[in-house]
């Protein structure tokens, strides 16, 4: 009678293959919080472009689609444009430094941040025509963020940049 199975050498070879196999394939499954970042930024990007759209709509039935400065009500707000899209003006002069999306609290707690584009602390807009929106923990404001660029010129909309090589 004779008995069959692995020796243990046989055993030992395919744990190490495994273990080769895992070392080579980890790092592809262990970013993913890169990745979700990512996701995150064109995901917020397709918001803010969806809002910029809804702004000029409500603009162009008002007739305040061709001023270069121009405000109107929506819900009971004031909303700054410019060529019928929304101005930075606003988030100059009332901005919030974080933006807590779910709910979950202020400060260091929220989900993403306003800032200049040469600094990484959360901090006013500066420039008068562009800001730029992180999510919570990138150290950096180089290559992870949204920026807007409200509109130069009539019939030209916003431009919503992102970039997402340091997320």
């Amino acid at each position: 009678m004779q008995q069959r199975g692995f020796t243990l050498i046989e055993l030992i070879i395919v744990i190490v293959i495994l273990g080769i196999l895992a070392v080579t394939a980890a790092p592809r499954f262990i970013d993913v919080q890169s990745d979700a970042r990512k996701a995150s930024l064109q995901g917020l990007k397709a918001a803010i472009q969806g809002g910029a759209d809804l702004v000029y709509s409500k603009a162009v039935l008002a007739g305040k689609e061709r001023a270069a400065d121009e405000n109107m009500s929506i819900n009971n707000s004031t909303v700054y444009t410019v060529y019928g899209y929304p101005a930075i003006r606003d988030i100059v002069t009332n901005h919030r430094s974080w933006i807590d999306l779910d709910g979950s609290g202020t400060g260091n707690n929220t989900d993403w941040r306003i800032g200049v584009l040469t600094d990484s602390a959360p901090q006013a807009v500066t420039r008068s025509d562009e800001f730029a929106i992180l999510p919570s923990g990138v150290a950096s404001l180089d290559n992870c963020k949204v920026i807007y660029q409200q509109a130069q010129a009539e019939g030209t909309p916003p431009t919503i940049t992102v970039l997402d090589s340091d997320c």
